[in-house]
């Protein structure tokens, strides 16, 4: 199973960042290329323990669905997003904040399996790790460049 992890330093609070990492409009914003859209449980603002979300999206140049729901929530320093439905095998992503001073360290962690046993394997070698790997720092991107430049409301 790959496994992507990333951290992002942000010059915001913790609560802040939490915030936006769980915010479907940032994530609608951070997905662009994609098209990516909520069409079905949570569509917009702060999503909860226990809710869901399915995304539409257009990924690797086919229109995909995905849901996710959060599974694990601690405000405001972890949560889990877990897929219930979608391309992947299973995929987990566990987002953690680390308060430093008025600051904040944004770890990812991401978890995946790819369908298709061996094929899937090869596929994750040879594009599918980087590709997920750039979708995650694309949003991470977004949402720094919001919390250290923007106000957020929502």
């Amino acid at each position: 199973m790959p496994i992507i992890e990333l951290t992002t330093h942000i010059n915001a609070p913790i609560q802040q960042c939490f915030d936006l990492a769980r915010s479907i409009d940032v994530h609608v914003a951070s997905t662009r290329q994609t098209g990516e859209t909520a069409i079905a449980g949570r569509t917009s603002g702060l999503i909860e323990l226990g809710e869901s979300v399915t995304w539409r999206a257009r990924h690797l140049g086919k229109w995909q669905t995905l849901t996710s729901k959060i599974t694990e929530f601690e405000y405001p320093n972890f949560f889990t997003d877990e897929m219930v439905e979608g391309a992947f095998k299973s995929f987990r992503h566990e987002h953690y904040f680390f308060p430093i001073k008025d600051q904040t360290l944004m770890k990812d962690i991401f978890i995946f399996e790819s369908p298709h046993g061996f094929w899937g394997h090869i596929a994750n070698l040879v594009f599918l790790k980087g590709y997920m790997q750039r979708l995650l720092e694309k949003r991470n991107k977004v949402i720094k460049e919001i919390a250290e430049n923007a106000p957020f409301r929502v």
